[in-house]
């Protein structure tokens, strides 16, 4: 067993149920398309990362699906809202004897395996770490313990995020990464040629 975990959470690529803001300006049928991209191109930086892997399914676990079960743990989420399935799973990575454990989702475009193993490296030295969304979100959390305030009192997808979560951690030697902008409205893809390219222009 390796003292790293990553946990990866992900929605069941399912027409209608993800990327519901981006699908208002592509339509449904283009947000999935583009989802199922940032899937793939998720699990290909997150299976080269020096550390055991879970994904973490919102709905039901596929078998059959691009996540190696070899490489790859599988478990469904479990909780009321975000921060209670987030919190199920670090308390279980934790139970299972990890030492430092950071979590992704899987909407991401340029979160590297490197920078990964960067936020891996920086839990040897801080309590815990944190990258920034543009939003006022997150997108990576890592910590080397539990701290259950993290998890709770929050508005989950709000402005208010990144900046409440650092409060709850104010005590604590915190490394906060770069800021990175997940993709969850039109506007986010617009910088991002290879999407524009593939999945939107080759439509006109």
């Amino acid at each position: 067993m390796h003292k790293n975990l990553l946990l990866i959470f992900t929605r069941n690529p399912e027409l209608g149920k993800v990327k519901t803001r981006l699908a208002k300006t592509v339509g449904p049928k283009t947000a999935l398309e583009i989802y199922t991209f940032l899937l793939e191109k998720t699990r290909l930086e997150a299976s080269t990362v020096n550390a055991d892997k879970a994904v973490y399914y919102s709905v039901k676990i596929r078998e059959n699906d691009c996540w190696d079960a070899t490489i790859f743990e599988k478990h469904q989420q479990k909780g009321n809202d975000l921060g209670e399935r987030m919190q199920n799973a670090f308390e279980k990575g934790f139970k299972d004897g990890y030492k430092n454990i950071i979590i992704i989702g899987s909407d991401l475009y340029d979160l590297s395996s490197k920078a990964i193993d960067t936020a891996f490296s920086d839990l040897d030295t801080h309590d815990a770490v944190i990258g920034p969304a543009e939003d006022g979100g997150y997108y990576l959390l890592g910590l080397k313990k539990l701290h259950t305030s993290v998890f709770r009192d929050k508005e989950w997808g709000t402005s208010s995020v990144e900046k409440e979560t650092l409060n709850n951690l104010k005590a604590y030697h915190v490394k906060r990464l770069e800021i990175k902008n997940d993709i969850d409205v039109y506007e986010d893809i617009t910088s991002i040629p290879e999407i524009m390219n593939r999945f939107i222009l080759d439509k006109n």
